[in-house]
């Protein structure tokens, strides 16, 4: 991922040097393993132990192997077997390419998804706060973009409170099905290295053993990791979208914050545009595409290719870094949005009263009209009310016989309270969040 949308944290994790420090934990976790079933002997061990380690200059000594050898795992064996000398030999002993990579990458998985995690449990009180915030802010809602019904602010807020909540379980759920190791061998046989090794060496490093790994871990669980990825940048660009559309100048009921000498445009000195919300739908874009060629890893030939790993090193990183990206991003947009109950108001009374039709309806079909008589009759006079410059809809209907000689006046007033249609939101907040 380009350094513009990196955040130091995440970005840390991807590096290429932590990714041979894992190789590095995963090769010593082997030696001991070895070491403690009496194949590699004390003082060899604690050798490696005290003289291998990662820093830049051994990245570039792998570098330059990895320009000769054309392999990156046997350039990396080299350069650490060259810090400890004769003893070096016991290093990468009996294992295979994929039995380093696989167990590091489950190692790198992990922390990725553990930054994640705190992403999401950072945004999660931004949510349930903003819920409560705005709990009395009366809006209209819409369906097809065209006025509905009245809500509340805050059940935007709570809504995806709860759907952040199921994006955090996905990927607690993609932990555990990607912290597994294998070292098993070539085409995971153990046929140079005892299953011994593997379990030891997988309980240092905190890993599960894959029971059936052919090699390679299996890639249906790297893909749950990338789609779990993939449906939560999903749910941030749909809070994106949603604060675009309330942005526009014809809507203007939200907007992102615009900090102190920020520009919204290089020609046009008046604008302010939602363009971290932009941002968050593109990157929400670039994650769910990354999701399928991770898919697409899991059917690999035979025991393995190594079609996987090409993918894998572009799609994995990105995806995470882009995701620990625009969770922040969501973040600070909701600490900061700037919000306009009265404007909301406002664009309710565009409508005319016509988002009061279903209360109509449903009082005529009490009166003893058929569901479609009452329908006709609440729809004639939307229709009226809608065309009709000036004209209400409330004064349409008490205007109509057929609606007046069943529904009186007071009738009618008890129906267009608006508090009606938000009685109920109290029971939804406490459904969520177990209070009110």
């Amino acid at each position: 991922m380009i350094k513009r949308y990196t955040l130091e944290k995440m970005g840390s994790v991807w590096s290429e040097q932590n990714k041979f420090q894992k190789w590095l934990d995963v090769e010593i976790a082997i030696c001991k393993a070895w070491n403690r079933l009496g194949k590699i002997p004390d003082d060899a061990m604690k050798e490696i132990e005290e003289k291998t380690y990662i820093d830049e200059k051994v990245v570039e000594r792998i570098h330059e192997l990895d320009r000769i050898y054309n392999h990156d795992v046997l350039a990396f064996v080299t350069a650490v077997a060259e810090q400890v000398g004769e003893n070096g030999r016991y290093i990468h002993l009996g294992v295979t390419s994929s039995d380093v990579i696989d167990t590091a990458l489950g190692l790198l998985m992990r922390e990725a998804i553990d930054i994640l995690i705190e992403d999401i449990d950072q945004l999660l009180p931004v949510l349930k706060e903003n819920a409560f915030k705005y709990k009395d802010t009366v809006m209209m809602g819409r369906t097809h973009g065209v006025h509905a019904e009245p809500m509340v602010f805050g059940l935007k807020f709570a809504l995806w409170y709860e759907e952040m909540k199921r994006n955090r379980e996905r990927l607690v759920k993609a932990r555990d099905v990607v912290s597994v190791g294998a070292i098993s061998g070539a085409v995971g046989t153990y046929s140079n290295i005892p299953p011994e090794v593997e379990k030891y060496a997988l309980e240092y490093l905190g890993l599960k053993v894959e029971p059936v790994s052919n090699q390679v871990v299996q890639r249906d669980r790297h893909a749950e990791f990338m789609t779990a990825m993939a449906i939560t940048a999903s749910s941030l660009e749909k809070i994106a979208v949603e604060i675009r559309h309330l942005q526009r100048t014809e809507v203007l009921e939200a907007q992102e914050p615009f900090r102190k000498g920020q520009r919204g445009s290089s020609a046009m000195p008046h604008k302010k545009n939602p363009i971290t919300c932009e941002r968050i739908t593109g990157l929400a874009r670039v994650i769910r595409a990354n999701a399928i060629p991770a898919m697409e890893n899991i059917a690999l030939w035979h025991e393995r290719d190594i079609s996987h790993s090409s993918v894998e090193r572009v799609v994995m990183p990105d995806s995470a870094i882009a995701l620990d990206y625009i969770l922040n991003l969501t973040k600070n947009v909701l600490s900061g949005l700037v919000v306009y109950p009265e404007r909301m108001k406002r664009n309710m009374d565009l409508s005319k009263g016509l988002y009061f039709s279903s209360k109509v309806l449903v009082a005529l079909v009490e009166k003893g009209l058929s569901r479609d008589e009452a329908y006709d009759i609440v729809q004639r006079n939307a229709m009226k009310a809608w065309d009709t410059e000036g004209l209400m809809f409330k004064d349409a209907l008490l205007s109509d016989e057929e609606v007046t000689s069943r529904l009186s006046p007071e009738e009618i007033d008890k129906i267009f309270d608006v508090n009606e249609f938000l009685k109920n939101v109290p029971y939804i907040y406490r459904r969520v969040f177990g209070e009110y």
